[in-house]
């Protein structure tokens, strides 16, 4: 049953980082080594919508940010065009619609964090250009635009350019990711946001203190703006405990969100950091800068994109009803991009 209800609903994963395993590879492969490696598991997964956000690593900034963005960007069109047969990259909302229509998958470009522009708003009509359609301001640390998360002992909101950034995004159509952003950056957009804006991969503040996650009042004020808060099913962000490293725990914050923030604001954001590590980096013990986490860990069956069936199956097993395990795996990103992605205001 749960295996059926899975694969007959719109599954959204609004966050993995499969392009940039992709992209390490040499441009004449990325289109058969996203064929081979990841739409496979994409299909088990039953993922119909995939958010490709573009990150850069540290190794590129300052000087090669820019240089990196373009061609992780380039390679998201080129796996596309290579498997037009099973994917297609969607600039708006009807676009989604007809390419799930059509049984194949859509994928959405997405920024994560834009290191390339630094405070250079102008160049945001650019990206939108290129097809990007979600993006954030900020990581770890602090940009040009904001603080991000682990930078929240700053009391850091927007800067001027920040400001103008989230101004841009809504003049484009662009949806505004609070992902990664300093609590009081969070606040900041939520004052600012005149559309609606979304959290692609975070969990619940109030049931694990740590800085990645979103406090009640900054859920109920991204649902506010009828905007999305899709869960991260990183085990770090879920518990500190290890012992909690399970789908029940994931269930809990996928509960706690749609309660304070109804259930049509959450999804699911997964972030499967594990199984991009093993495509990105050499079978060694080099320190990869995640301090006291483990990017290792993960929840039991949850290394990648087919093991989503899971979360459907314990989300029936905590008696969630069939309409709103529905808009949790997809009805609701679905939602939020058909009447927002790429529309200019």
């Amino acid at each position: 049953m749960s295996v059926e209800l899975h694969h007959g609903a719109v599954v959204a994963d609004t966050h993995n980082d499969l392009l940039m395993a992709v992209a390490e590879r040499p441009p004449q492969r990325w289109a058969s080594f996203f064929r081979e490696r990841w739409l496979p598991q994409l299909r088990e997964g039953g993922v119909d919508l995939q958010v490709l956000p573009v990150f850069i690593d540290d190794r590129y900034r300052p000087e090669g940010a820019l240089r990196q963005t373009l061609r992780m960007i380039e390679c998201a069109h080129v796996l596309a065009e290579g498997n037009a047969d099973a994917v297609r990259l969607c600039l708006d909302g009807a676009q989604v619609d007809q390419t799930l229509a059509e049984g194949r998958i859509a994928l959405v470009l997405a920024m994560e964090s834009m290191p390339g522009l630094d405070a250079s708003v102008e160049l945001l009509p650019i990206l939108h250009r290129l097809g990007v359609r979600v993006a954030s301001i900020a990581h770890w640390g602090r940009t040009p635009l904001a603080d991000g998360s682990g930078e929240d002992a700053t009391g850091g909101r927007l800067t001027e350019a920040g400001v103008a950034a989230v101004r841009e995004m809504e003049r484009l159509g662009m949806i505004f990711d609070v992902s990664h952003l300093g609590a009081r950056g969070v606040e900041h957009v939520l004052e600012l946001a005149t559309r609606p804006v979304m959290a692609t991969h975070s969990s619940a503040r109030a049931l694990r203190d740590h800085h990645r996650n979103l406090t009640d009042d900054q859920i109920r004020g991204v649902a506010a703006t009828g905007g999305v808060v899709c869960v991260n099913f990183f085990p770090a962000f879920l518990s500190e405990d290890p012992v909690d490293y399970t789908v029940d725990r994931l269930v809990e914050h996928i509960a706690h969100i749609a309660d304070v923030g109804g259930m049509d604001h959450v999804g699911l954001g997964p972030d499967f950091v594990r199984e991009v590590l093993h495509d990105v980096t050499p079978p060694c013990c080099e320190d990869l800068g995640y301090g006291e986490i483990d990017p290792m860990a993960v929840l039991p069956g949850l290394d990648g994109p087919r093991g989503l069936p899971l979360v459907t199956e314990a989300l029936i097993k905590h008696d969630f009803a069939e309409d709103d395990l529905l808009k949790i795996l997809g009805g609701n990103v679905r939602r939020l991009f058909r009447a927002e992605l790429g529309r200019p205001r």
